[in-house]
């Protein structure tokens, strides 16, 4: 199976239940602040993010 041909829906669900993957959920039209490596992004939900130290 190629993952090029597996939905994103599909791989977001099999990495939330990986170990080392953390999966943060904003609520529909709630505000978020994701501040990396000084670039900042703003946007609003609804939006997951996941959180991967593996």
């Amino acid at each position: 199976m190629e993952l090029k041909n597996v939905s994103t829906k599909a791989l977001v669900e099999e990495l939330k239940t990986r170990e080392g993957v953390e999966a943060l959920r904003v609520a529909p039209y709630e505000p978020h602040t994701l501040t990396a490596n000084g670039e900042t992004i703003q946007s609003g939900g609804p939006v997951v993010i996941l959180r991967i130290w593996d």
